[in-house]
C-alpha cells in the first residue's frame, strides 16, 4: 500500500493548443511517456468534453498502469492543466520512474507557473499505547 503521490498544478502553458483539446493526441503522448519513464501501461481512457461559451471542451486523459496511475485534466479556456501521477511501491521503488513520467508532461504542456506536491502513501499510523 506504500506509494509516492505527486500532482502538479499548471497555469499560463504555452503548449500547442492541441494538447488542451485533442484527446487521442494526448492520450497517446500520456502512453508513450509512461512507457518512456519505464512504467507499465495496462490500460486507458481518454475523453473530449463538449464546447461551451466559455471555448473548447477539455480533456480527461487517464492511463491506469500496473504500479497505479496517472491523469490528466486540462482546462483549454484557461489555458491550465492538472497532473496526478500515484505509484505503489510494494514490489519495487517506482518513486524515480513517477518524477520523470510528471517532469516529461509539465515539459510538455510549457507552464509559465506550476505547483507541484508530493505526498507519501500509505504511512502507517502511530500506534500509542
Amino acid at each position: 500500500m506504500q506509494g509516492l503521490h505527486l500532482t502538479a498544478d499548471l497555469h499560463d502553458c504555452q503548449c500547442a493548443a492541441r494538447w488542451l483539446v485533442d484527446a487521442q493526441a494526448l492520450g497517446a503522448h500520456c502512453a508513450a511517456a509512461v512507457r518512456s519513464a519505464g512504467l507499465q501501461p495496462v490500460g486507458e481512457l481518454f475523453h473530449r468534453f463538449p464546447d461551451t461559451a466559455e471555448g473548447p471542451g477539455g480533456v480527461t486523459a487517464t492511463v491506469l498502469l500496473a504500479e497505479s496511475h496517472l491523469c490528466v485534466h486540462t482546462w483549454p479556456e484557461r489555458r491550465a492543466v492538472t497532473l496526478d501521477v500515484y505509484v505503489c511501491n510494494f514490489g519495487g521503488d517506482h518513486s524515480a520512474k513517477a518524477q520523470a513520467l510528471l517532469d516529461a508532461l509539465v515539459a510538455l504542456f510549457a507552464p509559465r507557473e506550476a505547483v507541484r506536491q508530493s505526498l507519501q502513501r500509505g504511512l502507517a499510523p502511530a500506534h500509542v499505547d
